[in-house]
């Protein structure tokens, strides 16, 4: 029997936007004991939401904005689940216009952070209440409990607070949700998870192609593997769904479904977000970066056709010279070595993000708020927590002694791991990027040197000294004297 709010009824909390996301989160805020208004731009998904799901809670259904806003108790509280960009403006536009001062809007899409920063700004210059809010878990997750990153005024999160953590995923009874910071700090807290999703995801897909097409193995074999490595350092939703995809059959022809899927992955941005933000910070995330790159060159299909009809020449090509129960056990721990190196400039990118714009990023929160409901959780992420708690000020993650301590059992292996793939002729951009990022951290000289000197020979760009302070220059095209600035 369908439930719906009776019109004297206010609702603690709305929803506009009702495709698969916005639905689930309305479900979910219903099924937690909140009255949900909910609206959508065609009335056709607002009554099918009705229909199918309310039973599940009390709902307050409307077909336009003004209903939709007098539904909402004060202060009022609406969450937008839209297409990112210019629908999103459209939403707040009706909002701002048909809400109160010191009611609450907030964006719950993969909204860029600037644009947040923005129409924070905006919304607060009408004396209304902006917040952006990264929300992570997928579909599963936003009807069942997903990880919420929500950014804004202080003020707005005491209001939202205990809204938010009644739909949270838990964790040891602790919702994963608190405020991250002011402004767009949400959604770059958000962007940059998803930027160590896009790592994660490349790390794994690297491993299976070294398992499948250096040691031979089939996907159903492989899912096996995949299941066993779940349940020890690699426990992580990410590794438990690969296994439930490569033990999956394609049920019209009864092949691996892996091997019926078009080998280009999609991206919606956020990925992209991350990479270029980096660059923008000067943060060295390189294993995301070429996470990235790996997805866009997946997608170049034509220029990949053109490369194989052309036959570009591969070298002499190594066969697999290990034990396959070695190598399998390598694999693993290259592959764990190269998620902490994912998380670990992740960890970076937040600091220097929340550096620059001020926001004061606690990341034992968000140790604490991934650990549930959303695409990263994994077991380690207590590890990192305590790391943080031990240490607030930790340089890079992978100097904490617990994480320096995995690293010695696990480079060796990882080093032996970019070896065979180089000699096996199958890429893993994300494994020896991220060995490369090592490396280059551990290495006491780098060739950076050199550049600088190059540098200040064509374009007069200075050096800096070893042996004393000030800055430099070699008059290159006279007597090649050295000049301090």
């Amino acid at each position: 029997m369908t439930q719906t709010a009776e019109k004297t009824d206010l609702a603690q909390i709305g929803v506009v936007g009702l495709a698969v996301m916005g639905s689930n989160l309305a479900r979910n805020f219903a099924r937690n004991g909140n009255t949900v208004a909910v609206y959508n731009r065609s009335s056709e998904k607002t009554r099918a939401l009705i229909s199918e799901h309310g039973d599940e809670g009390a709902f307050i259904p409307s077909e336009t904005v003004e209903d939709f806003v007098a539904s909402l108790e004060r202060p009022r509280k609406a969450i937008i689940m839209v297409q990112a960009g210019a629908a999103t403006d459209a939403v707040i536009d009706q909002l701002t216009e048909a809400m109160d001062e010191g009611d609450i809007i907030i964006d719950g899409g993969n909204a860029l952070f600037t644009d947040t920063i923005r129409r924070e700004k905006e919304v607060a210059a009408k004396g209304r209440h902006f917040v952006g809010a990264g929300i992570s878990g997928g579909e599963e997750g936003a009807l069942n409990g997903p990880s919420i990153m929500p950014g804004g005024p202080a003020e707005s999160w005491e209001t939202l607070g205990p809204i938010l953590e009644s739909i949270a995923a838990e964790v040891d009874g602790t919702p994963c949700v608190t405020h991250i910071g002011p402004d767009g700090a949400g959604h770059f807290v958000k962007m940059v998870h998803n930027g160590i999703e896009y790592a994660d995801m490349q790390v794994i897909g690297e491993a299976y192609q070294l398992l499948r097409y250096g040691a031979g193995m089939e996907p159903a074999e492989i899912a096996e593997v995949f299941r066993e490595w779940n349940a020890g350092d690699l426990d992580s939703y990410l590794i438990e769904i690969t296994a439930e995809v490569l033990a999956q059959q394609d049920s019209e022809t009864g092949a691996p479904l892996v091997d019926v899927i078009v080998d280009a992955a999609g991206q919606k941005g956020t990925g992209r977000w991350t990479a270029i933000n980096g660059l923008e910070l000067g943060v060295p995330i390189t294993g995301i970066a070429e996470s990235v790159f790996a997805r866009a060159l997946s997608s170049a299909t034509a220029q990949r056709a053109a490369a194989q009809e052309g036959q570009l020449p591969s070298g002499t090509i190594a066969e697999l010279s290990v034990d396959k129960a070695e190598f399998v056990e390598d694999v693993r721990r290259a592959l764990y070595a190269a998620k902490l190196i994912a998380y670990s400039q992740g960890f970076d990118e937040i600091k220097a993000g929340s550096e620059e714009f001020g926001w004061n990023v606690d990341p034992r929160d968000l140790a604490t708020i991934w650990r549930g409901g959303c695409i990263i959780r994994a077991k380690f992420l207590d590890r990192i927590r305590e790391a943080y708690d031990n240490n607030a000020d930790l340089p890079a993650l992978i100097l904490d002694p617990y994480f320096k301590g995995e690293l010695e059992n696990l480079i060796d292996p990882w080093r032996r791991v970019v070896v065979a793939a180089t000699q096996l002729g199958l890429p893993v951009p994300v494994f020896s990027s991220s060995l490369s990022y090592y490396d280059s951290l551990r290495a006491e000289r780098l060739p950076a040197a050199l550049i600088q000197g190059q540098r200040d020979f064509f374009g007069a760009h200075t050096f800096k000294r070893v042996d004393r302070d000030g800055t430099f220059h070699i008059e290159w095209s006279g007597d090649r004297s050295l000049t301090e600035m």
